[in-house]
């Protein structure tokens, strides 16, 4: 299976550990990943505020540079995920701002037709390409015993409902009880791990950010599982920070779902980015399921 792969900025530095285990896994799994070829930033949240246009033309000319022969894309990266979709979507839907888009991307010799890459998310293919079979196929190291609080955030199943429920997903859950291990009730799985507040507000962040960490700590959970670099980035990041400001005791390791899913096929800790992390996964892991 062959798919054009959006890496995006933040997997080459502050989420590499999301690199190095999307790249492992993918090749346990079988899937060809074929990095888009000098792409460029997806612009984040902030590009649209400044200017739609050029927001849309930039993320756009990614697209634009997908090959043909493949008529797929996928980004592990929540933000990224969603701005290609949402582009695609926009040009789909309105040929004014097709016809603009095109304008720009003409003057780098590059045109898009919209709806002709599929935009998907990591966690979709792997459920929907791969399956339970082809995930249980390949599992060495059961995760019997380990207790994940699955969390998607808001934009990987916002505001679109192609692969799951946007207030009650499942994917991940799914997945990760191919994997054997014990997924827990976790009713803030959608909820906003605050993204950039933490730059213009400390103490909202770090509620938001309080909530979630509390909740998994109340369903005991031993690590919390996600599937984008902002989400994990703040609630590990910053979860010294939110102990200090509200007292509290938080210890929970932050992983990206790739990560337990290499675990269970049996790789290296190293290859999968573990030690990346500041609140330490490995003790945890070792604990639960047993060393590497």
């Amino acid at each position: 299976m062959k798919y054009a792969f959006y890496p995006g900025c933040s997997l080459e530095v502050n989420a590499a550990a999301y690199d190095l285990s999307v790249k492992a896994v993918a090749k346990t799994l079988g899937l060809e990943l074929v990095e888009v070829d000098d792409w460029n930033c997806c612009g984040a949240t902030e590009y649209f505020s400044q200017d739609e246009l050029t927001a849309c033309a930039v993320i756009a000319r990614n697209l634009a540079l997908v090959d043909p022969a493949c008529g797929q894309i996928t980004a592990p990266c929540a933000a990224c995920f969603l701005n290609l979709k949402k582009v695609d979507r926009l040009m789909s839907e309105h040929p004014d701002l097709d016809q603009k888009i095109n304008q720009a991307l003409a003057a780098g010799g590059l045109k898009y037709r919209p709806g002709s890459v599929q935009v998907r998310h990591l966690l979709e293919v792997i459920y929907k390409d791969v399956g339970e079979e082809g995930v249980k196929a390949r599992v060495k190291r059961p995760l019997t015993g380990l207790r994940v609080a699955a969390y998607y955030g808001c934009q990987v199943v916002r505001p679109f409902k192609d692969f799951d429920d946007p207030e009650q997903p499942t994917t991940m859950d799914e997945i990760l009880k191919w994997l054997g291990a014990e997924v827990v009730d976790y009713p803030v799985k959608t909820h906003c791990c605050s993204g950039h507040m933490t730059q213009i507000s400390e103490p909202e962040a770090f509620e938001m950010i309080r909530r979630l960490l509390y909740c998994a700590q109340q369903r005991e959970a031993d690590v919390i599982a996600c599937a984008c670099p902002m989400c994990q980035l703040n609630m590990d990041a910053y979860q010294g920070r939110v102990n200090g400001f509200f007292n509290t005791n938080f210890n929970l390791p932050i992983l990206y779902f790739t990560q337990l899913l290499g675990v269970a096929f049996g790789l290296q800790p190293r290859e999968l980015g573990f030690g990346k992390e500041l609140v330490a996964a490995e003790p945890v892991i070792a604990a639960k399921v047993g060393a590497a």
